[in-house]
């Protein structure tokens, strides 16, 4: 990605934290004190900047490096933000998937920092953000690569034992593909600000044409993309660490490649689309949509006959996760700019899950 003075970067840089969003380290650092080890004085704060979801700082403290973990200011889907839960599921992959981050230490006392937070240690590595160049470190044959191995990694996730984990209950995967179509039908209309009737369309279609159920539970990430993948320093297709695993749970495995697709853009989508900045999936060499889900079916043994679906409920939820984001924005309980035109993304998804719909495919959407 490219750095604040013009060169290239791939490191997960942080920032001063935005106004409205500090947190009291004094009061933190009381708290922390004989309850993390080696923790013994006020730490530096810093933000990750990135993101739209729970709000992320980096920690330094006695020659040690820490992340903490936040939901957002005025949010109320609280089970959009269950720091507990995202905790657990952290404690509980780490010995059966190790390319997590190691979890260190949950608070659910609100009055620490206004809200229940956790600490976990933090992965150095390089994120590819939305917005990096193509530069020489991203030539074609290294987006071959990295694609690849991005694809092969979700299916690792989808082959975890979650009940080893003690994570077998986190989700009710019967029944589970029209009840996440309606809940993400329900949450959108929850969060409307504005009539959008392609996002209409697509929940009446969604709600018509889920598939059957096929008996095929995994452990699903629910927001795999580039810019929660850790990649090693000096290969960028070797994934270190997966992070932002809030949305985790045990469900049907296709609807986890679905968003995965939803976020993902091809070189020919629509201006509109390519101007979102979802990430680097476009650049020259990378797999495209169409060939993602041809080498999850090769490798991991799947069928994807309804992919155009599990695209179009990818596209759904990303658009109801904007909408949401969007919302609190509109209502005054952030001043984070970068959500002023959040609105614009959700009619984007709305137009380019119809046209996948009526062309009945993920590709050439152009």
């Amino acid at each position: 990605m490219k750095s604040e003075t013009g060169g290239t970067d791939f490191g997960d840089a942080t920032r001063a934290v935005r106004e409205g969003e500090g947190l009291d380290a004094a009061r933190l650092a009381a708290y922390l004190r004989g309850r993390l080890p080696g923790f013994d004085a006020e730490p530096e704060v810093e933000q990750f900047p990135a993101g739209f979801s729970n709000l992320t700082y980096l920690l330094r403290a006695g020659g040690r490096e820490y992340v903490l973990r936040r939901p957002p200011v005025g949010a109320r889907v609280r089970t959009a933000h269950d720091m507990a839960r995202e905790f657990r599921i952290l404690s509980g992959l780490r010995p059966v998937y190790a390319k997590v981050p190691r979890a260190l230490l949950f608070c659910e006392d609100a009055s620490i920092l206004g809200a229940p937070f956790y600490l976990m240690e933090r992965v150095r590595g390089r994120i590819l953000r939305a917005r990096a160049g193509a530069g020489p470190e991203l030539s074609p044959g290294v987006m071959r690569r990295l694609s690849e191995a991005f694809v092969d990694n979700l299916l690792e996730i989808h082959g975890v034992d979650y009940e080893a984990a003690g994570l077998g209950d986190l989700g009710r995967p019967e029944g589970y593909v029209l009840r996440q179509v309606e809940g993400w039908t329900r949450r959108y209309f929850d969060a409307r600000t504005d009539e959008v009737p392609e996002i209409e369309s697509l929940t009446a279609w969604l709600a018509e044409h889920a598939p059957g159920e096929r008996g095929r539970a995994a452990l699903i990430h629910n927001d795999y993309k580039y810019d929660n993948v850790v990649l090693a320093p000096d290969d960028p297709s070797e994934v270190l660490a997966v992070l932002d695993w809030e949305m985790a749970t045990v469900g049907d495995p296709l609807m986890d490649l679905g968003t995965t697709l939803g976020y993902w853009v091809d070189a020919d989508d629509p201006p509109e689309w390519q101007s979102l900045g979802f990430g680097l999936t476009a650049l020259p060499g990378g797999l495209t949509r169409r060939e993602v889900a041809e080498r999850y079916a090769l490798r991991g043994g799947r069928d994807v006959a309804d992919v155009v679906f599990y695209y179009a409920y990818g596209l759904l939820k990303i658009a109801v996760i904007v909408q949401q984001i969007y919302l609190r924005y509109r209502r005054g309980l952030t001043r984070d700019e970068r959500f002023a035109p959040l609105g614009h993304m959700v009619k984007a998804c709305g137009r380019l899950a119809l046209r996948a719909v009526e062309l009945n495919r993920i590709d050439r959407l152009g």
